[in-house]
């Protein structure tokens, strides 16, 4: 079973690989005949973004360079890179709400930036599990010493 730190970090990814998935396959996004087919094409690039963000964020959590096996340092590398590639998506879409005309929400689907507390929680599991990891991988360290 996974750790409590690799858990949350799990979570992350997944939430990366399907949530664009979830928010944006509907009439706000995809189906939505006022979006020209460019913007379509980035959204669809933007939900195949986190897709392949998730997994790889997966593959560094639990791949070869993360193995029990591997050196501490080893480890705690695809520690950092999992955590990295896993705040990319959100690091991003916090980003994007200070480009010129950007809103969050297209005014006919209401108001406000419901992702920037979304963002908020992940990255926040992001950090904790990234130390739950450091704290575990430290203490493998201190016993094979």
């Amino acid at each position: 079973m996974p750790s409590a730190g690799r858990t949350l970090l799990s979570l992350v990814a997944l939430t990366t690989i399907v949530g664009g998935y979830i928010a944006d396959w509907n009439e706000t996004h995809v189906y939505n005949p006022r979006w020209p087919p460019h913007a379509k094409f980035h959204n669809g690039q933007t939900m195949s973004m986190g897709a392949a963000l998730g997994l790889t964020t997966f593959w560094f959590l639990y791949g070869p360079p993360a193995s029990k096996s591997a050196p501490a340092a080893t480890q705690r590398l695809s520690l950092y890179t999992a955590s990295w590639v896993a705040s990319l998506y959100w690091i991003t879409q916090l980003s994007a709400l200070f480009y010129p005309g950007a809103l969050a929400v297209d005014p006919e689907f209401g108001e406000g930036a419901p992702q920037v507390y979304i963002c908020a929680v992940l990255l926040s599991m992001i950090a904790a599990g990234m130390g739950l990891e450091r704290k575990k991988i430290a203490e493998m360290e201190k016993k094979s010493a």
